[in-house]
């Protein structure tokens, strides 16, 4: 037990804290500039079995704020890179990597057994079917997300509030790393945040990072924070997500992006519509059909999404189709 020594010292951990971590399952989403802190420092705590889920590959634009990652992983997946990187910085961790997107198709199978969730991904795709199922799990989740010089992570569900209730609505435009740019340390510091919430569940410390928000301004090196124990859930029909593979046939499916970005349709009967498109005076669903708005990182998809809830009360889903070779949009 040396390795774990200076944290068993700890009153808050000692020997019962430990076997703790070491029994613990844990769901990591995403291994880039929030997943390397967070995934180094579980690993290095001795969480005993993370599963770690990323798509991507890593590349040269990403090693500035991905840590784990060096020339030699350049071109492999990022979720089997950071897993032998990590089996050398502690072989206690059984770190499995699946190089999977996730979305409302696989998530509770990727949680099933999980103890605690953490979403390092940064879309909002993953982060709302993230909560959704975590909230009705009663599973903690321990969300964050980090751009330019600043950032937040959250403790919700687990018994706090969701992210639905501390964000009920996304905003009306987004940016992302590619195109607002972002500092390697402020995402360190923000997945260094994340890691210690996650412990502290784990840990059960009091009082419990669930229910708790914490920011950082990097350009002026001040936190903030508040409780939100007593958020509310949103009420009334709410907008979900769909896995892309569950459109079907007879959905009315739009497609929000143009023939640029896209040049496939999300399927061969979707319509291509900008945004402005659904409203009033717009095309609908008919009676009894779903309707299925489709962009690739959600937000389109919500703006969409309100705009035809404004003319029609059926079903409706969201999608976000990922990226598309070439594109920058959204």
């Amino acid at each position: 037990m040396s390795r774990y020594a200076r944290q068993m010292i700890l009153p808050e951990v000692g020997a019962a804290g430990q076997a703790r971590l070491a029994a613990a399952t844990v769901l990591v989403v995403g291994a880039g500039g929030l997943g390397a802190p967070v995934l180094h420092y579980l690993v290095g705590a001795g969480v005993g079995r993370i599963t770690l889920v990323d798509p991507d590959r890593v590349e040269r634009g990403n090693l500035h704020r991905q840590p784990l990652y060096g020339e030699p992983h350049l071109g492999r997946p990022k979720a089997e890179a950071a897993a032998a990187v990590l089996a050398g910085l502690n072989p206690d961790c059984q770190v499995r990597p699946l190089r999977v997107r996730l979305d409302a198709g696989n998530v509770e199978s990727l949680l099933e057994g999980a103890d605690l969730a953490l979403d390092c991904a940064d879309s909002f795709a993953v982060s709302y079917t993230l909560s959704d199922v975590c909230q009705t799990a009663g599973l903690p989740l321990i969300s964050a997300s980090a751009l330019g010089l600043g950032g937040y992570v959250g403790g919700f569900c687990g018994g706090a509030p969701s992210l639905r209730a501390v964000f009920p609505d996304l905003p009306d435009r987004a940016a992302n790393c590619a195109t607002a740019g972002v500092l390697g340390p402020v995402v360190g510091a923000i997945g260094a945040l994340q890691a210690q919430m996650a412990l502290a569940v784990l840990l059960e410390l009091t009082p419990s990072p669930l229910g708790q928000m914490v920011t950082l301004d990097a350009a002026t090196f001040r936190f903030g924070g508040f409780r939100f124990d007593a958020a509310p859930e949103p009420e009334g029909p709410l907008f979900r997500f769909l896995a892309p593979d569950a459109i079907a046939p007879t959905d009315f499916t739009v497609d929000l992006r143009d023939a640029t970005e896209a040049p496939t349709l999300a399927t061969p009967t979707a319509l291509r519509l900008p945004v402005e498109a659904l409203g009033s005076g717009g095309p609908c669903p008919k009676p009894g059909q779903r309707a299925v708005l489709c962009c690739r990182t959600g937000l389109r998809s919500w703006q969409a999404a309100r705009r035809l809830r404004d003319v029609w009360d059926g079903e409706l889903v969201l999608v976000a189709l990922g990226d598309a070779p070439e594109s920058n949009a959204d």
